[in-house]
């Protein structure tokens, strides 16, 4: 995937790595409410290490014996961190959730609300992250462009976990769009990587030779969705298309969004220079609300831009978005072209992403920095943003999430 742009590339960067262990990596959710006392959902706040949000549910529900459909939650968290957020449970007794002794995981209050807790129902996130191997100065390089970054705010690329540990996931997702079953088998079975190991790549190697049952034989039980579709093209006679079919929805969902994420990742790279500027025919986003509206005197709103109340915005390409005018949107009908989509394609059978705009930049609050064997950067961001594109910005690393150590949990 090329490299993107970075907004303060006019300073250094400190370098250094991240993750070592899990407490380098704290992340606290901001609630958007708080649960009420009462009601049939038992609210649960939880500090987990070292799992992810789907690991920390599955635990959960087999713990107080209840289906993962009746657990919501308000965002998704890395695994290789200690964070605390909040789930709800739906008809449990709380005096089982208190009971709960699972590894990695920590109670830390139970209450009641008369609502699940849904995604997105969050005002943001903490972030407390240690960046080891850093010279003296890391602390006064770091200052002066979390400043920039809060003058300008920070881009709001999707990180580099949309896309996968292998880096497809876009990939993928315009194979199912484009209807190019073939494409998306070779890069989804197919197409070894130095990262895989030895088992995976030698299953890997197999599929592109052509030797299917080889493959299957070979591939490992963990990774069962690849293994599910594997298993359906050596049934249907390598038939991609037909072995396409076993696809999970939820699967296909991530990838189609992760091609939108692709996408606006390069529109707003086309403007990093100027993601803090409206231009007529921009969509602005109201950071308050989450509403969108066409710019026509870009002048007359820029003090708002100024203030950080406002930004130019990017599409996520759908049947229902909104697309800009004037410059802004010459240039994301001139990427659609490129792609050979237009926003109503982006359906599948039973899988609708409707389209939406998503702020160029978002605005990072409360920040601090202090030093304990590492600089240390507090930080607060909106949901659905992505505290590593802070770090890259301040270590000047195209991968924070790779500039790791090899004990990270």
């Amino acid at each position: 995937m090329e490299p993107l742009p970075f907004l303060t590339d006019s300073y250094p960067g400190i370098g250094g790595r991240i993750k070592v262990v899990p407490e380098d990596f704290i992340v606290e959710e901001i609630p958007l409410y708080q649960p009420c006392g009462e009601g049939q959902h038992v609210y649960v706040g939880l500090e987990k290490r070292g799992l992810s949000t789907y690991q920390a549910i599955s635990a959960i529900a087999q713990g107080v014996r209840v289906s993962s459909k009746d657990i919501g939650y308000a965002g998704l968290k890395d695994a290789h961190a200690v964070t605390r957020q909040m789930i709800s449970i739906d008809g449990v007794d709380p005096g089982r959730v208190e009971a709960l002794d699972l590894p990695g995981i920590k109670i830390l209050w139970v209450s009641q609300h008369r609502n699940k807790l849904k995604m997105g129902h969050l005002a943001g996130n903490l972030f407390t992250i240690r960046v080891r191997d850093v010279g003296e100065d890391a602390r006064s390089v770091a200052q002066v462009v979390l400043n920039e970054l809060q003058r300008r705010g920070v881009p709001n690329y999707f990180g580099e976990q949309r896309f996968g540990s292998r880096e497809n996931t876009h990939l993928l997702g315009r194979a199912l769009l484009r209807g190019d079953a073939d494409v998306f088998a070779r890069e989804y079975l197919g197409h070894p990587q130095s990262g895989d190991n030895s088992e995976v790549y030698a299953a890997r190697e197999a599929f592109d030779a052509g030797d299917y049952r080889a493959a299957l034989a070979r591939w490992p039980s963990s990774l069962s969705e690849e293994r599910r579709m594997l298993a359906a093209m050596v049934r249907n006679r390598h038939d991609a298309r037909q072995a396409l079919r076993v696809l999970d929805k939820k699967l296909r969902r991530l990838f189609m969004s992760a091609y939108q994420s692709y996408l606006f990742n390069r529109l707003l790279a086309q403007r990093i220079r100027t993601l803090d500027r409206l231009e007529e025919g921009d969509v602005a986003f109201i950071h308050a609300s989450g509403a969108a509206f066409l710019v026509r005197d870009p002048v007359a709103e820029q003090p708002r831009a100024d203030r950080l109340e406002i930004s130019p915005s990017g599409p996520l390409f759908g049947p229902k978005v909104l697309l800009a005018e004037g410059g802004p949107g010459q240039q994301e009908r001139e990427l659609l072209e490129e792609v050979g989509l237009s926003p109503a394609e982006f359906r599948l059978p039973g899988v609708r992403l409707k389209g939406a705009r998503r702020p160029l930049r978002v605005p990072v609050t409360d920040v601090q920095i202090a030093w304990d064997d590492g600089a240390i950067l507090s930080f607060c961001l909106p949901p659905g943003s992505y505290a590593t594109e802070v770090l890259r910005e301040v270590m000047k690393t195209e991968s924070p999430s790779r500039a790791r150590g090899h004990n990270a949990g």
